[in-house]
This record gives C-alpha cells, sequence and structure tokens, in this order.
C-alpha cells in the first residue's frame, strides 16, 4: 500500500492501559436510508503508539500500516489536541 493511499481517522483515546498501544474511538455520522435522520456511529480500535505519549482524552490522528498484531492494524501519526485536565 502507498503511503498516500493509507486510510487516515480522526478519534478520541479512551484507554491506555496497555503498554505500547491505546484504543482509540472514531464517531461517524450517516443518514438513515428511508428518514434521511443522521445517526452517529462509533468504532474502537486498537492503535500502535510507539514512544506511549498519548494518554486518555487527546484527540488522534491515526493511520492504516500492516497488521501488528492480532488486532493492531493501525498507528498513531500526531496528537492533536491535549484535554486541559484541572
Amino acid at each position: 500500500m502507498e503511503r498516500n493511499k493509507r486510510r487516515t481517522l480522526i478519534g478520541r483515546v479512551t484507554s491506555d492501559k496497555m503498554q505500547k498501544t491505546i484504543v482509540v474511538t472514531v464517531e461517524t455520522y450517516k443518514r438513515h436510508p428511508l428518514y434521511g435522520k443522521r445517526i452517529k456511529h462509533s468504532k474502537k480500535y486498537k492503535v500502535h503508539d510507539e514512544k506511549n505519549e498519548a494518554r486518555v482524552g487527546d484527540l488522534v490522528l491515526i493511520m492504516e500500516t500492516r497488521p501488528l498484531s492480532r488486532h493492531k492494524r493501525f498507528r498513531l501519526v500526531k496528537i492533536l489536541e491535549r484535554p486541559e485536565h484541572v
């Protein structure tokens, strides 16, 4: 797969309890086929985080890559936004 053809997604980190792995939830909207109402769908992806730098609540950019394990097919590209913790 060429590097520019790989799928990129933006999502929020929901778990960082594993070593070098984070769980990212990506939300998408789809229209109902008959009524046209927008329906929110969410999907969780296990993402490779080599430096363990992402934390729960971060908005991240992830990219499709070769299979790294049984469930990991994405890797962390960059952290877009960190939440303000009080």
